[in-house]
């Protein structure tokens, strides 16, 4: 693992700065970073998925424990660092690409590398990062929501984003990153970090958070695309009434004419607003969607 110091070498050894618009804070702690592997537990047999590499510092840990470390980073030059850093790991991959090729969709050079990895090693599939700030939630929910899914996440993130993680229905930070998580799997908070024990350091404190995908949960969603829709629906429209939310229904979910009679059936109020409603009742409400639509 590197410290600050080493970090700005290698980066000044480039000519090059750290880059906040690409959200590059480093995490210089290195006790903060043993404590995010810990909090992991890897094995041998697991994939680890690490976004936003940097020089490769938590990288060549994860290299030590994992059967795979797939490491992307979208900056060219700090991919080329990390490369040459970690030349002599033979389970490290290094991908130079931008993690999401659009807001919904991983990039399909890293699902391609993931695939691959999966028919070498059995175990659980992870991410395993200090995510850069501007890429975090979409990352998050692509990976609970997506055919890249996977079985765990323990990342570093902004404060508000983890805040987002863990929020409760009627709760300030409550959304769709909340409803997903909490209908997916446990979701704990393991650390807040304050600005120094990251380089540069942001204007905004962090968190540690951990997040277990959860099979039993996951089996409760009859069909996950239409849950998808049905919350992104509401959701988007958050501070209207339920009943007002409808109207705003496209293609599947334009083919329901009776919200009225679904919403009493799940003991919802219509006059609630979608803020309120806990993702247990989501998932009744989406499964009760799919009753119609397939009669």
């Amino acid at each position: 693992m590197q410290t600050k110091h080493h970090i700005q070498r290698l980066l000044a050894s480039e000519g090059i700065q750290a880059n906040k618009h690409l959200g590059q804070h480093f995490l210089i702690d290195l006790n903060l970073m043993r404590l995010l592997i810990d909090s992991a537990d890897i094995n041998g047999n697991d994939i680890v998925l690490e976004v936003g590499c940097g020089t490769g510092s938590l990288t060549e840990a994860l290299a030590g424990l994992a059967g795979k470390v797939i490491a992307v980073e979208i900056d060219r030059t700090l991919a080329q660092i990390a490369e040459r850093q970690l030349a002599d790991r033979k389970n490290v991959e290094i991908v130079n690409t931008d993690i999401l090729e659009r807001k919904n969709i991983i990039s399909h050079t890293v699902t391609s590398t993931l695939n691959s990895a999966r028919k070498k090693y059995s175990g659980r599939v992870m991410l395993v990062a200090n995510l850069p700030y501007n890429v975090a939630s979409p990352v998050m929910l692509n990976l609970i929501t997506s055919d890249t899914n996977a079985d765990a996440m323990y990342v570093t993130v902004q404060k508000e984003v983890s805040g987002r993680m863990t929020a409760a229905a009627g709760s300030k930070y409550y959304g769709t990153l909340s409803i997903f998580l909490a209908v997916a799997g446990e979701v704990k908070t393991i650390r807040t970090l304050k600005p120094t024990v990251f380089w540069p350091q942001p204007k905004v404190d962090s968190a540690m958070v951990s997040f277990i995908r959860s099979e039993e949960k996951i089996c409760r969603i009859r069909n996950m695309k239409i849950f998808i829709k049905l919350v992104n629906l509401f959701m988007q429209h958050r501070r209207k009434m339920l009943k007002a939310c409808t109207k705003f229904a496209c293609r599947e979910l334009a083919e329901i004419n009776n919200w009225l009679e679904i919403f009493e059936q799940c003991s919802i109020d219509p006059h609630n607003r979608p803020e309120q409603i806990l993702p247990k009742d989501y998932i009744t409400l989406a499964n009760l969607c799919c009753e119609y639509l397939e009669t």
